[in-house]
């Protein structure tokens, strides 16, 4: 079944499971394994984000975005991968980032400021992009890469509702539709940039028709039906794979959290709106369609929580062991060969430490 769209029509978020975990009638579902699998992610993610946010609160890690209520947009993407795509996401997407194969102990360094060392080798994954937006163009970038190579690989660029304001999204999509490009662009629709509602970003009906613009088709998902996700994102990566160019796909879910930690989300948004929304958390409604499916065993979310927190407790413990970035690092790491600006930048910056007594 085919759901990526070539023109503007009608749009209602693909749905293929009920909230009471009901498949709809007709719908194409993955395997069992495949849903086992995605479940398992949600239910790590669900876990990470929890711990994430206490190290946050006990001062062990700088500012984090929450995920929850996220995970099935992001799960079903990163499960829908393989190990030749390339993943350019950004602070939203961690669990997708997991997924394709970077440990957790690599991203806990990187938000306490550490040098976690590059991703393992095979991991086909830029760094974690802060600046809204930018990671779009790098993956038409990449995309170029593997259309010159004739690799036989997808991208996906990831980002929030709010950077499709950005000009680097525009960028990004044009130029992967004007040449044609392997990359899916993956935008997780939370209903917020920051304190912007969707309603105010854009006049546009969809995010997703967007696409139509840049000459590539397009899907508008619900964000929250982790299986939908994950077969849109399978027929939109294989078409990449194929060579037979780029799409979007809009995710429409919702961030039950802060943006940040350093967010107030009750300043602009009424508390029974976040209450109405916590019914539609797609972890409890898929694990209601497994049930529906006789594929749930008793008490096998309570068994994969406790192993998420048994490995999230190694992944803390490995990640503190790693020392602090010292001054000389932040320049030892910036450039692969130090240009003379950059040497006097340096000198003076380390002169003026020592002054201060910093170092």
């Amino acid at each position: 079944m085919g759901y990526l769209r070539d023109a503007p029509d009608d749009w209602l978020p693909l749905r293929l499971v009920d909230q009471d975990g009901t498949p709809l009638l007709g719908a194409e579902l993955p395997p069992h394994d495949t849903v086992l699998a995605i479940f398992r992610w949600m239910v790590f993610g669900r876990v990470f984000d929890q711990r994430m946010l206490s190290l946050q609160r006990q001062g062990r890690i700088g500012t984090i975005g929450s995920i929850r209520g996220q995970e099935a947009s992001a799960a079903g993407l990163g499960v829908a991968m393989q190990g030749l795509d390339w993943l350019a996401g950004s602070y939203r997407e961690l669990l997708t980032y997991m997924v394709h194969g970077v440990p957790a102990e690599t991203l806990i360094s990187l938000y306490r400021g550490g040098v976690p060392g590059p991703f393992p080798e095979g991991v086909r994954a830029l760094p974690v992009q802060i600046v809204i937006g930018a990671q779009t163009p790098q993956a038409a970038g990449l995309g170029l890469a593997l259309k010159l190579r004739q690799e036989r690989a997808a991208v996906v660029a990831c980002c929030g509702d709010g950077a499709t304001s950005e000009g680097d999204f525009h960028e990004g999509v044009n130029f992967a539709g004007a040449h044609h490009l392997p990359v899916v662009f993956f935008v997780q629709n939370n209903g917020w940039a920051i304190s912007v509602p969707r309603a105010r970003q854009t006049a546009s009906a969809t995010i997703a028709q967007k696409a139509f613009a840049y000459g590539m088709p397009a899907a508008q998902v619900d964000g929250n039906d982790a299986l939908a996700v994950y077969e849109v994102c399978r027929e939109a990566l294989e078409r990449a794979r194929r060579g037979d160019g780029p799409s979007l796909i809009e995710a429409v879910t919702y961030r039950l959290g802060p943006h940040t930690t350093s967010d107030d989300p009750t300043r602009y948004r009424e508390e029974t709106e976040v209450k109405a929304r916590e019914a539609e958390d797609p972890l409890p409604r898929l694990r209601r369609y497994l049930e529906h499916a006789g594929i749930y065993e008793e008490g096998l979310q309570e068994r994969l929580e406790e192993e998420a927190r048994e490995s999230m407790g190694k992944a803390v413990a490995v990640a503190e062991a790693v020392p602090p970035v010292t001054p000389e690092q932040v320049f030892d790491l910036t450039w692969a060969a130090e240009t003379d600006g950059a040497r006097r930048e340096r000198e003076r910056a380390l002169r003026e430490l020592r002054e201060v007594g910093e170092l």
